[in-house]
């Protein structure tokens, strides 16, 4: 039985604070619009900043350890209540790990304030935190299978620290190595979360029956999926190889083609929540195949490829996370507002823009990433407009969360 807090108590923590999806999906999403409008208006020159490591760094690093970062920890700080039934972390720490992960995101981008090394500290100390929040409650309960999920949050923190330490010691540690190692944990914790929850949204989301579980087919994914990412990881102990790497991508990828076919996502075309997740998933399944040739045939742009993951997959999947989450979370019908799909949509539209369209122009390669910048702004500003009331205020049904 769910552990809640007292209701008075609960009725004196404002509805923001009252679990973590509420403020890392809110300002998470308002974080990632501010800083790629920051990122169009740096890249044609229109504003002057120096942030932390340069623009193309910063560029790289808020979007995948800020923003996807921030979603990711508002996630698993809400699905551990579920877990587990301990109340999940409310109030005054969940307010101070968000004022955390906010300096962060302030030092990064001004890091003369205090200096590039306490900025530093300040942004890595998020994810241990965040850690060791998560794993409190699993390991009170000897919840052993989810507890997979904090040593991945310290693989973040690695990562992160690796990128960090590139712009001191460029000779061995590459930011962009680095940086590919945070967007494949972050599409290692999607596939996994995705195995775990996709099939029974598409069930509950159309009606129809659960698709079977395949334990096998989800170590084929994930395994080397995992398998990169520790490559890329330990990129100033080994040699990267391009062909193994670009050959665990593939493996990875077509077996998460296999996987989503078995999930059947022909079934939820009439039901924008979930046919938004495996909009994600497809781009994820392609891309990683995709991507993983482009390490094999040098004719192929791994960098436009990238683009792939980074917009159609993982902020796809965002996107369609969260607007699902947070209608369950705060006690509303699992319907999604008007303009919702149309959010969908423009990340659809994003990601194919900015991926192909430079293939054919490249002499026009920075009008289309205004051009996919934009609608990713129009987005994300769709799931602000439409869920900022939701989350500031109390649940619909006023139960706890």
């Amino acid at each position: 039985m769910l552990q809640i807090t007292d209701p008075e108590k609960e009725q004196k923590t404002p509805p923001l604070l009252r679990l973590g999806f509420r403020p890392f999906f809110l300002f998470g999403s308002v974080f990632s619009v501010v800083a790629m409008i920051l990122w169009l208006f740096m890249l044609k020159g229109n504003i002057t900043l120096s942030p932390l490591g340069g623009m193309h760094w910063w560029h790289i690093h808020e979007m995948t350890f800020g923003f996807g970062c921030a979603i990711t920890v508002g996630f698993l700080l809400t699905a551990v209540q579920t877990w587990t039934g301990i109340k999940g972390v409310q109030g005054t720490p969940l307010l101070l790990l968000f004022i955390l992960w906010l300096l962060g995101r302030l030092f990064i981008l001004f890091p003369n304030i205090l200096g590039e090394s306490l900025s530093s500290i300040i942004d890595v100390s998020f994810l241990p935190i965040s850690a060791y929040m998560l794993g409190r409650p699993i390991i009170t309960i000897k919840q052993y299978r989810n507890l997979f999920f904090v040593p991945l949050l310290l693989l973040f923190t690695l990562a992160n620290i690796t990128m960090h330490l590139s712009l001191s010691y460029p000779e061995t540690f590459s930011h962009q190595l680095s940086s590919y190692t945070g967007i494949i944990l972050i599409v290692l914790l999607m596939s996994v979360i995705s195995g775990r929850v996709v099939p029974m949204f598409t069930a509950n989301g159309t009606k129809t029956p659960k698709a079977t579980p395949s334990p096998t087919l989800d170590k084929l994914t994930n395994i080397p999926l995992a398998l990169a990412m520790l490559m890329l990881l330990l990129h100033p102990l080994i040699t990267f190889n391009a062909l193994v790497f670009g050959s665990l991508l593939i493996f990875s990828g077509v077996f998460q083609t296999i996987r989503w076919f078995k999930w059947k996502p022909y079934r939820t075309l009439n039901v924008p929540l979930v046919w938004a997740l495996h909009s994600g998933l497809m781009f994820i399944s392609f891309g990683l195949v995709l991507l993983g040739l482009s390490y094999i045939l040098i004719e192929l742009p791994s960098h436009h490829i990238w683009h792939l993951i980074t917009i159609g997959g993982i902020g796809g999947l965002i996107i369609a996370m969260i607007t699902r989450v947070s209608l369950g979370h705060t006690g509303r019908q699992l319907i999604a507002p008007k303009t919702i799909p149309l959010a969908y949509f423009l990340i659809i539209v994003a990601t194919i823009i900015r991926v192909f369209a430079p293939w054919i122009w490249p002499e026009r390669t920075t009008v289309f990433i205004d051009i996919s910048g934009f609608l990713w702004i129009l987005s994300f500003t769709l799931f602000i407009y439409h869920y900022m009331p939701m989350l500031l205020s109390a649940r619909a049904d006023n139960k706890s969360g």
